[in-house]
């Protein structure tokens, strides 16, 4: 099975890196804690101590138009909190 994997860069995880050593990614929803941690380790030459995952639904969303309302939905996704060994960094823009 292929997962996908994609690190999200906002201001609150940057901070969550920093202060706690814990990168947060956005993965596929049918990938278990121990393939996360098997790609992060993959990826990034690293040591994952602990990951941790949420479930985000997706959030309905309305808007008006002339032909009338357009109603649709935004994908839901998981979201894991990887956790890495102390003194291990991972910098997202080395791949690039």
């Amino acid at each position: 099975m292929d997962i996908q994997i994609k690190p999200i860069v906002t201001e609150k995880a940057t901070a969550y890196s920093e202060k706690q050593n814990c990168y947060t990614f956005a993965v596929s929803p049918d990938a278990n804690k121990f393939q996360i941690k098997d790609v992060v380790e993959k990826l990034y030459n690293v040591r994952v101590v602990k990951v941790n995952t949420a479930l985000y639904a997706g959030k309905r969303k309305q808007r008006y138009t002339k032909g009338g309302l357009i109603s649709g939905q935004k994908p839901s996704f998981k979201k894991a909190y990887v956790t890495v060994a102390e003194g291990q960094t991972i910098d997202y823009y080395s791949n690039i």
